[in-house]
């Protein structure tokens, strides 16, 4: 239950940003804005990073990224923090805010496809005819109920930053055992330096202070605050159903659009809710349960000592709080209701 909550605290985090970075998209060029979302997030989770260094008593230590992890989360911070951005700021400069909310859902079909059948993670028909009436939320939501001549390039740009955060969510679950905010920190330092260079060299002016500071809380909330709890959840539940859970986002923006933006509702936007809810109630209620077998496996993640973690420490090394240190799992044989967490990526 802890990385579900985890998971739908990022989706409404996420929600929110749309339609906010929408209302000061006119100020701003998209490039630079994608620029500014991640540079508020990073420097606002660098300086909790600082804050947590000098007062070693805030919370318990997670475990640092090492070189091993260096090129899953470059390739995460490349597709989710670069590319993603920019197609997602371009798409919403042409999409009514609440439209673009829900085809957001697609950021979940794709992960869900991506993690299933590139990264081997298990699945059964319920949570594969969830993803199903998400994807058909999609299609109803996007359909006008009218032929149009030309191509649909803010839709088209905004289902391609949901393939890039796709295959953000699943290099990212590769590292999801370390530091959480420092993983948000360092793709919100990157991604946001290079999206703000770029934009001030195709000629992009900065805005005021009070839409630079608005924009920076947008970021650190929206992007640094929501990413951090995804990878938790990440860790906690696998990717696919992170995913899952994270698709509350779209609802959570649409109905901040309506209220914040005025966007108007359509027939077809209440089918789409509909359907996008439907699926999401399905993943929400699986049950996975069976005999397993633990494979030997040394590494290094915040824990408590409960069933996975029976070893022994060193003096001086305190067991009984939350902690950090390399460990190693003997072979172990069970049964119990589990998700594909850091612990459960076992073959069916």
């Amino acid at each position: 239950m802890r990385g579900i909550a985890f998971a739908l605290l990022s989706a409404a985090l996420f929600g929110l940003s749309t339609p906010l970075a929408k209302s000061v998209s006119p100020h701003v060029e998209p490039v630079l804005l994608a620029g500014l979302l991640y540079l508020g997030s990073g420097i606002g989770l660098g300086a909790y990073s600082l804050l947590r260094f000098s007062r070693k008593k805030i919370g318990a230590r997670e475990a640092a990224l090492n070189r091993a992890d260096t090129p899953w989360l470059a390739g995460a911070i490349f597709t989710g923090g670069v590319v993603g951005p920019l197609l997602l700021m371009w798409g919403l400069a042409q999409t009514p805010a609440s439209s673009a909310s829900l085809l957001l859902n697609l950021e979940g079909v794709f992960t869900a496809l991506l993690a299933w059948f590139v990264f081997k993670e298990n699945f059964d028909a319920r949570i594969a005819w969830g993803m199903a009436l998400i994807a058909a939320g999609g299609v109803c939501l996007s359909w006008t109920g009218r032929p149009e001549v030309g191509v649909p390039w803010g839709a088209l740009a905004i289902g391609g930053a949901c393939f890039s955060w796709a295959v953000d969510n699943n290099l990212t679950r590769k590292v999801s055992a370390g530091d959480p905010v420092q993983i948000a920190m360092l793709k919100g330092l990157v991604a946001g330096g290079v999206n703000t260079l770029l934009g001030l060299f195709l000629g992009a002016k900065l805005p005021g202070a009070s839409v630079l500071l608005g924009v920076g809380a947008i970021g650190f909330f929206g992007y640094g605050l929501s990413l951090t709890l995804f990878v938790l959840a990440l860790r906690h539940v696998g990717t696919a159903r992170t995913g899952a859970y994270f698709s509350i986002a779209p609802f959570v923006g649409a109905a901040g659009a309506v209220a914040v933006l005025g966007d108007s509702l359509s027939v077809g936007f209440f089918i789409a809710v509909s359907l996008m809810a439907a699926g999401v109630g399905l993943h929400l209620t699986e049950r996975h349960e069976h005999e397993h077998r633990h494979e030997p496996l040394e590494h290094e993640h915040l824990h408590t000592h409960d069933e996975h973690h029976q070893h022994s420490h060193s003096p001086g090394q305190q067991a009984d709080k939350p902690h950090s240190h390399p460990h190693r799992h003997e072979p172990l044989l069970h049964s119990h209701p589990h998700y594909p967490d850091v612990h459960h990526r076992h073959g069916h």
